[in-house]
């Protein structure tokens, strides 16, 4: 690992010969962190989302680590579910695609159809027939109701409706599509021997840089260390999705899929089927007609943060765009055009009116929950106290809050502790436009001083910090204007 990096460094003078030398050398950059294993590519998943603090180039370049991570071989996915559901697995599932749908650097997922009748839920199964035919058919109704067509060609016709019903109504038992997640063969002993790198790394940059070594490294990589060796046993992954569909349930604008209980293995998770577009898709539209798109999906992705940091306490760990779906993004736009709606109601004698707004249809689906953080409770009602100061403007409160619940307090020059962390806080509250606040930056500039003052904080508050600065960076490469402190007010406040 040592050489592999000094070698790049080593050639590193080559990219200043032309601009053709400089993509040579980005490749071998990408390609060497696959190479090295699942945790630095997790590194590089984050890195490309912090566009704030990044080149586009260099994030646009990291970003494929998102979509185009290695996969196993057929061969090896039908031992794994052998493995897991025995020789006659076949008839549990009656067709899985050969080719995987995605793929990441612990696992890949392949799409596969069970008979209605294999699953012992039926609310699920309800749910995911809903979801897909039935619903197509209800779309087909009500567009033929809302948009009636005056081209011939563009037309839905009563009797293709019925077709579609008379296809979902048959007396065969119905498919229904899900999603199998297999792990990568050897996975778990390569996640081990990238923990060990890391933390071989930790301890010699904590001992040679001082600073460093107040930032709590170490013991934030023994918490990662945790994480990353749960995401190698799919059954905690199962967890997790009941535990956030649970806490998501009567909101509508974000989605999990659903595990399907009981074929769910360390090796092999099968899930529900979730259709959608990748969230990076409208990342990289500039267009000014799909401005209030994103917008609309920025705000569903940020406030699906804040509810889990600050009301739920269990965080997704690994929001990079390659985990968020966007379902429901052309119903939005068909919304928008349509506008507000006249709603005229006969009552006797009398005729109510009344205007309503459209339903927001869109949504987002959360998906690889392998990684997750949640707090203590101290340690969680102190970071609502520390979030709340910040978003009131009151430096020196933050301040004080830092010194009661630090871990470690060796803070020599308390005054000038407090007069630093108001002067941070009243410089980001003093910009022109609140919404151009980064919340990242500041909460980083918050903790750079703690360190530089000697007061170390717990480290498991930097996990959860470092999903709000995961989440803000995808936020604002959506809609840059996004007012995250706005937006955190109801939650905290």
């Amino acid at each position: 690992l040592f050489l592999t990096f000094t070698g790049l460094l080593f050639v590193y003078p080559l990219t200043y010969i032309s601009p053709s030398a400089t993509q040579t050398w980005w490749h071998l950059v990408l390609n060497t962190m696959e190479f090295t294993g699942p945790t630095f590519i997790k590194l590089g998943q984050w890195a490309s989302t912090r566009r704030d603090l990044f080149s586009a180039e260099f994030c646009n370049f990291f970003s494929k680590l998102h979509n185009d991570s290695q996969t196993h071989s057929w061969k090896l996915t039908k031992r794994k579910m052998k493995k897991a559901f025995g020789k006659n697995w076949k008839e549990i599932f009656v067709k899985l695609d050969k080719t995987p749908i995605g793929s990441g650097c612990i696992a890949q997922v392949h799409k596969g159809y069970m008979a209605a009748d294999m699953i012992p839920d039926d609310a699920l199964v309800w749910n995911s027939w809903a979801s897909g035919p039935r619903m197509m058919t209800m779309n087909l109704r009500m567009t033929m109701m809302s948009f009636p067509s005056t081209n011939k060609r563009d037309a839905i016709t009563e009797e293709e409706v019925l077709k579609a019903e008379e296809s979902i109504n048959d007396d065969d038992a119905p498919l229904i599509p899900v999603a199998i997640k297999v792990l990568h063969p050897h996975i778990g002993k390569r996640v081990k021997r990238d923990i060990e790198i890391l933390r071989l790394l930790t301890r010699f940059v904590s001992t040679v840089i001082p600073f460093i070594s107040w930032l709590s490294l170490p013991e934030c990589m023994e918490e990662f260390a945790i994480l990353m060796t749960k995401q190698t046993d799919l059954r905690f992954e199962a967890k997790c999705l009941e535990e956030f569909d649970e806490n998501f349930h009567d909101i509508p604008s974000v989605r999990f899929p659903r595990p399907i209980r009981p074929y769910c293995k360390s090796d092999v998770l099968v899930e529900t089927f979730e259709e959608g577009e990748p969230i990076s898709t409208f990342i990289t539209d500039s267009s000014e007609d799909s401005e209030s798109l994103r917008e609309g999906i920025a705000i569903c992705g940020v406030d699906a943060m804040l509810q889990m940091v600050f009301v739920d306490n269990f965080v997704h760990g690994d929001l990079h765009p390659g985990n968020i779906l966007v379902q429901n993004a052309d119903a939005f736009m068909q919304n928008k055009d349509c506008g507000n709606k006249l709603m005229l109601v006969d009552i006797g004698d009398t005729v109510l009116c009344d205007v309503k707004t459209p339903d927001n249809p869109l949504r987002l689906v959360l998906l690889d929950v392998g990684i997750t953080s949640s707090l203590v409770n101290c340690d969680w009602n102190n970071l609502r106290k520390v979030f709340t100061a910040l978003v009131l403007g009151e430096g020196e409160k933050v301040a004080e809050l830092m010194l009661r619940h630090a871990r470690s307090n060796e803070c020599s020059d308390v005054e000038g502790f407090k007069r630093e962390l108001a002067a941070i806080v009243m410089e980001a509250r003093s910009t022109v436009s609140l919404n151009q606040i980064q919340v990242g930056k500041l909460l980083s500039d918050v903790f750079s001083t703690c360190g530089k003052h000697h007061i170390k904080m717990e480290s498991n508050f930097l996990s959860t910090i470092l999903a709000i600065f995961v989440l803000e960076g995808i936020g604002r490469s959506l809609y840059p204007d996004l007012d995250i402190l706005e937006r955190a007010k109801p939650f905290i406040l």
